[in-house]
């Protein structure tokens, strides 16, 4: 695929509507392949099985049981993913993976940023092309695979149409088309929506309460001040809280997360400096997406909450870190929030959620 054409269709696929009544050819596309298990091997499972409307786009069986059930199930009814699935809500917005000047890293999809959006470059387009490739998850056999549901469905004439007559002959490209299709459908206005009584100013006085503890103690990394009309409530920096291990993945390697991404390349200079550190999620739609953290260690908001409040306090009786270091005093530990505070804090949490 050649260079214009690619970022034409990024273009195209970026491109989004926040009062659109209706979706756009590419959207109509992306939503029909975002519902389609034809892209699992025993046609069982497909994007929405795990990041479904009713569950603020993440894994309704998690939210469900987030106590017990913190990762999804694979297409083969027994593989379990290693990570909480996060929401694909408002995802889009995130930028290419990136370094800055301070060596902190901004970017990419997945809890690790590995979906870094230097290829396409779309970060949202290549988290979609991981799932149905990926052994645990849709465990397709190959890109040609995926490439030929396509052809053998009722819906191959509107990709087609999208773009252009033998757009489906080259199965680089053509799994290309079907990420840009898939993420313009979650950028469109089926699922970013911005419709919560926050974006509608529809707040009671324990809410307005609760957002000012936000603003205060919250806002560092879940960012409220942004260009855009609309808040994502993420700097899409990446950070180690000191989350534990879950005991219900007591048995998997130590999650290094964006460090062990960044240690798979040579020319990444001390990828250990990441090591533990994950994606810092939007909070759109927290409250119906639980269990939260990348492990689903927390069942409730009010139980991660606490957590940022008092992970350092002597007292606390939290468990040690899955990865003790490079953890973040800065911002969270100790944070002084009383307990009317968190609830108040919940609260507001609570006006984030779509309609």
């Amino acid at each position: 695929m050649n260079k214009i054409a690619l970022f034409c269709i990024v273009c195209m696929a970026m491109t989004y509507q926040v009062q659109a009544a209706s979706l756009s050819n590419i959207e109509q596309l992306g939503k029909i392949m975002y519902k389609d298990k034809d892209f699992s091997f025993n046609q069982t499972q497909s994007c929405q099985t795990c990041h479904h409307q009713v569950a603020g786009f993440a894994d309704p069986t998690n939210s469900r049981d987030p106590y017990f059930t913190v990762v999804s199930l694979g297409a083969d009814g027994q593989s379990l993913g290693g990570r909480n699935a996060p929401t694909a809500a408002y995802a889009g917005f995130s930028p290419i993976l990136s370094q800055g000047d301070d060596g902190e890293y901004v970017g990419g999809m997945f809890w690790d940023g590995r979906a870094t959006g230097w290829t396409l470059l779309d970060p949202l387009a290549e988290q979609a092309q991981g799932p149905p490739l990926n052994p645990v998850e849709m465990n397709m056999p190959d890109k040609a695979a995926i490439v030929q549901a396509v052809l053998d469905s009722d819906y191959v004439h509107l990709f087609e149409v999208v773009f252009g007559p033998g757009s489906l002959d080259n199965v680089e490209d053509a799994y290309d088309y079907i990420a840009f299709a898939i993420a313009a459908y979650e950028r469109s206005n089926d699922v970013q929506q911005f419709n919560s009584r926050f974006d509608r100013g529809i707040l009671s006085e324990k809410e307005i309460r609760g957002m000012t503890v936000f603003g205060k103690k919250c806002a560092q990394c879940h960012t409220m001040n942004s260009s855009d009309e609309f808040p994502l409530f993420t700097n899409y920096s990446y950070h180690n809280i000191g989350i534990p291990v879950n005991p219900i993945l007591a048995g998997n390697p130590v999650d290094l997360g964006l460090g062990g991404f960044l240690a798979t390349f040579d020319d990444v200079e001390s990828p250990e400096k990441q090591n533990g550190k994950f994606k810092v999620p939007t909070l759109r739609n927290v409250a119906l997406s639980a269990p939260y953290g990348h492990n689903g260690y927390f069942a409730t908001l009010q139980d991660m909450i606490r957590f940022k409040n008092s992970r350092d306090v002597s007292v606390s009786g939290w468990p040690l870190p899955e990865v003790n270091e490079n953890i973040n005093y800065k911002d969270l530990g100790n944070l002084e929030i009383t307990d009317e505070e968190i609830d108040d804090l919940v609260a507001f949490l609570h006006t984030l959620s779509d309609n």
